[in-house]
């Protein structure tokens, strides 16, 4: 009887300290897989910091006109970020432009006004947007194909895509329209009036 006893403490025994190393394998789990995580969050804090340092040359974003004229279109939904034009996972992340955010759309004979709740708002004149489409992605984010509006911008020497889905989608199709309008008038507008002023330069050497 004795043995008896003696054999079921030292499997309760063996059994509690089972117990203890198996809660202390998981803690050393959880622990490490916390230091990771964090590990996985500074590297991708300073890959975004590198990324902004790199792109230190960037211009500061135009602001809005007091004054932009009649509103063309309005729009609610997402911006999902920009990136170099052409190249979607070539974020860009200088003067804010990296920050997801809710947005509000303005289109005017001025250009496109770009209001983003949390974050820096930012204003696209006419004369450097270059043309907006639909398309399925930018920046990491895919979309069904044609889910998103892309407008094309030029600031300083650069090239953007920046990418929006309307809380509507499809009303997308019919600001590709308007913007494309803008720029091929835009466009023709500068061209005569270079034409006008090699005219008037022609006429005075004369």
């Amino acid at each position: 009887m004795t043995s008896l006893i003696s054999t079921a403490t030292t499997i309760a025994a063996e059994q509690k300290s089972a117990d203890v190393t198996d809660w202390a394998a998981r803690a050393g789990w959880v622990v490490g897989l916390l230091l990771f995580i964090a590990l996985v969050y500074w590297l991708m804090r300073e890959g975004w910091k590198w990324r902004g340092t790199l792109q230190s040359d960037l211009p500061e974003l135009p602001t809005a006109p007091s004054e932009p004229g009649p509103v063309k279109l309005e729009l609610s939904g997402r911006y999902h970020g920009s990136t170099s034009a052409g190249q979607w996972l070539d974020r860009i992340v200088a003067h804010g432009l990296g920050t997801r955010s809710r947005v509000e759309l303005t289109l005017t004979d001025a250009g496109l006004d770009v209001v983003r709740p949390g974050a820096a708002d930012f204003f696209i004149p006419v004369a450097q947007l270059r043309e907006a489409r639909l398309d399925k992605g930018i920046a990491g984010k895919v979309l069904t194909e044609g889910g998103m509006l892309i407008v094309m911008w030029e600031h300083g020497e650069k090239l953007i895509d920046s990418g929006f889905r309307s809380d509507h989608a499809a009303e997308q199709a019919e600001w590709v329209e308007a913007i494309n309008n803008m720029v091929s008038t835009n466009s023709t507008n500068s061209t005569n009036s270079m034409n006008r002023t090699n005219s008037t330069t022609e006429g005075t050497a004369r």
